[in-house]
């Protein structure tokens, strides 16, 4: 089950669960739509795959499998992956 992050891990926006503008890679890596795009380039920066858009949650089972409240942030800074180094 989707984890459902709360945060870009690049610029640290909010990213509720009925966003439209979180996306994910394919370890769940999250960020906002508009870092993918800019500083990103498409690539994730942990583990240098592709995103797609996170999926919305619907309210009702939102209740049942909350989303997560952890947020994660890259302390270091995030850019365009060089290459993919293993899993995140």
């Amino acid at each position: 089950m989707l984890e459902l992050r709360p945060n870009c891990e690049c610029c640290d926006r909010d990213l509720p669960p009925e966003s439209g503008e979180a996306m994910i890679c394919t370890f769940e890596c999250t960020f906002c739509a508009q870092c993918v795009r800019t500083v990103l380039h498409g690539a994730c920066p942990n583990c240098g795959g592709g995103f797609m858009h996170r999926p919305v949650r619907p309210a009702a089972m939102l209740e049942k499998y909350p989303a997560s409240t952890k947020r994660i942030l890259k302390a270091e800074g995030c850019g365009p992956a060089q290459a993919a180094r293993g899993t995140p």
